[in-house]
């Protein structure tokens, strides 16, 4: 009997890369096997195919720097099956991976997916140095949750179909829109898993679609 529950939990654990060319990506494996995926380290386009029995059923954009980032996703000919995957499965993007989810980039301008109804501001809250680990009230259950902020950017506009989950000093931190979900925070470098949780859940759901 508990091979069979083993086996049943294999099964339908949700299969969900994190884009592994920057950022905490290690981390962000972490939470996920811990928010109940099974987390696998995406390098290649080959990793982004929509269909058959190794496709993935979700994607995290860790943080980084987001120029950084996009030269990489250049290079590593990964741009074009990022779009596409984007455009058909749920994603999670953390600081610069929010900063590629969006509709608009400032501070400077900046290529993006264009995938939520979101404008983002890079580096809106300061250099390294003014790194913070905030405490907020959110719309998830439970209490206050930790925000660890590095070189956040700000989400300066959220559009009608966005969902704002939690905001800091008036500005939204967390959003979700339909199967895409984006934070200014990192949540991986938290012991709290409820971000992670809610991602894994959104994936799951939408895996039985």
């Amino acid at each position: 009997m508990s091979n069979l529950r083993e086996d049943k939990k294999v099964i339908h654990s949700p299969r969900i890369g994190v884009l592994a060319l920057q950022g905490d990506f290690a981390a962000h494996a972490d939470a996920l096997r811990e928010a109940g995926a099974e987390p696998l380290l995406v390098r290649a386009p080959e990793a982004l195919v929509l269909a058959g029995p190794e496709s993935l059923d979700g994607l995290i954009l860790p943080g980084g720097e987001s120029t950084t980032f996009l030269k990489f996703l250049e290079r590593d000919r990964l741009l074009g099956a990022l779009a596409s995957f984007v455009r058909e499965k749920p994603v999670f993007g953390t600081c610069a991976g929010c900063i590629l989810l969006a509709h608009k980039v400032t501070h400077p301008a900046q290529q993006s997916l264009d995938a939520m109804d979101i404008d983002v501001e890079r580096n809106a809250y300061g250099r390294q140095i003014d790194s913070a680990v905030v405490e907020v009230e959110t719309k998830l259950p439970g209490p206050p949750l930790e925000m660890v902020y590095i070189r956040a950017p700000r989400i300066s506009r959220a559009g009608p179909a966005v969902e704002v989950l939690a905001e800091r000093d008036g500005f939204p931190v967390l959003v979700r829109q339909g199967n895409r979900l984006a934070s200014t925070f990192h949540p991986e470098l938290s012991l709290d898993r409820r971000v992670h949780r809610l991602f894994v859940d959104i994936v799951a759901a939408n895996v039985q679609q």
